[in-house]
């Protein structure tokens, strides 16, 4: 199977921009760039998608250049729905500097900056050597320009796919870079750019674009979206990313697979086979858990949320340390504890129970848990001698409800 087919049946091209470039690709050689605005201190699962993309070309002899636009961060790329709030300059730095260890750190690539070979062109000489290649009724058939007609758009939205397109005919000129490839909502900035390089140096370049990945609503993956699962372990921790992906609806779970990792097509293609005899088990889940952490945060971090989750699971707690704690129960809203206090009352004022009467039918049942241990006697008391770490108190409901309690 060649480079492209592979692509292709992984789900990874959405549009070419010309029949030419698939021998290129399958040729190997080819210097190209994927790039991001800073518009976080960190990516998410949806640039981790993208930026793959660096790592499998590179391994069929491409050379990858890994862009962050330090200067097109400064302007926004429009989006659809509504004008992108500017952050300011040293934002955008303190952003542009997470994002390229990060990217070196994850894969492995030369990152640049455009604000490196923008930050000196004049208005005059963007409108002269530019703008003048730009008619503004191509401008106004984009689709995130259409878009927005409505609504307004700024000059300075507009202008973006100019600063784009000067990228792409940059990085030609310096590397011989002559492909860029990108999330398909970027497919009128790619196609600007080709033509920009085109109109003013008579050479061809080309644009490839891969579907986004999406969650289970069909909603992109972003900061602007409120759903982004950050690389950072700081931001979304290994446990988190553990959970999410465990819990991927069935019908997902191999396009994921195709998508976020090197898996071959016949691997896959097994995994698919006893997923579908074996749903239950979610083998696929916990396969794609293991190549995207230990791709991300290495095998120690994926086996530490490996034994985060079995511990919740068969709630064996004890051994927990405060980092598991915080991990596991990242979201929790921690209730305060003041000195002994009954078990019955303690689960009223941690909102486990609405009355005396529910919270000690509960006990009764066996449906409560304490620190991992089930407790049924009604009047057990709760004190500092039990607590995880020497101040939590993690209380469970039925299987998988927990509420935390801290003394202070």
């Amino acid at each position: 199977m060649t480079l492209f087919e592979d692509l292709q049946w992984r789900g990874l091209v959405q549009d070419i921009s010309s029949p030419e470039l698939i021998d290129k690709l399958n040729e190997g050689g080819l210097t190209f760039y994927i790039g991001t605005d800073p518009t976080a201190d960190s990516m998410h699962i949806g640039h981790y998608s993208s930026f793959l993309i660096s790592k499998r070309l590179a391994k069929a002899g491409h050379h990858p250049i890994l862009l962050v636009g330090g200067a097109t961060g400064l302007i926004g790329d429009p989006k659809p729905t509504a004008e992108r709030p500017m952050i300011s300059k040293e934002e955008v730095e303190h952003n542009f500097k997470g994002l390229k260890a990060q990217a070196e750190k994850i894969f492995g690539f030369e990152v640049v900056n455009n604000f490196d070979w923008i930050k000196d062109i004049n208005v005059i000489d963007f409108l002269r050597d530019y703008g003048k290649y730009f008619n503004v009724n191509y401008m106004l058939a984009k689709d995130k320009v259409k878009s927005r007609l409505d609504s307004g758009i700024t000059y300075a939205e507009f202008s973006y796919m100019i600063l784009q397109a000067l990228d792409f005919m940059h990085l030609y000129e310096t590397r011989n870079c002559v492909l860029q490839v990108a999330g398909s909502d970027q497919w009128g900035n790619i196609t600007s750019g080709i033509e920009l390089v085109r109109k003013k140096l008579d050479k061809e370049v080309y644009g490839m674009v891969m579907p986004l990945v999406t969650d289970s609503n069909g909603v992109k993956f972003g900061k602007t979206e409120g759903n982004a699962l950050w690389l950072d372990r700081n931001k979304t921790s290994s446990y988190e990313l553990y959970q999410y992906l465990i819990n991927l609806e069935d019908c997902m779970i191999i396009d994921y697979l195709k998508k976020l990792t090197f898996l071959s097509r016949e691997e896959i293609e097994e995994i698919e086979k006893r997923h579908k005899e074996r749903p239950e088990l979610r083998e696929a889940h916990k396969i794609l858990a293991r190549e995207v952490i230990t791709d991300l945060h290495g095998e120690e971090a994926y086996q530490e949320a490996v034994r985060i989750s079995e511990a919740l699971f068969s709630g064996n707690i004890k051994s927990f340390t405060e980092n598991d704690i915080k991990d596991a129960f990242k979201g929790l809203t921690p209730f305060k504890i003041d000195g002994d206090m009954p078990l019955v009352d303690l689960l009223i004022t941690g909102g486990v129970c609405s009355s005396k009467r529910e919270a000690r039918e509960l006990i009764s049942s066996g449906s409560i848990s304490v620190n991992g241990d089930k407790v049924v006697d009604q009047n057990f008391v709760v004190s500092s001698d039990i607590c995880l770490c020497s101040k939590y108190v993690v209380i469970r409901r039925g299987k998988k409800k927990y509420y935390i309690g801290i003394y202070e």
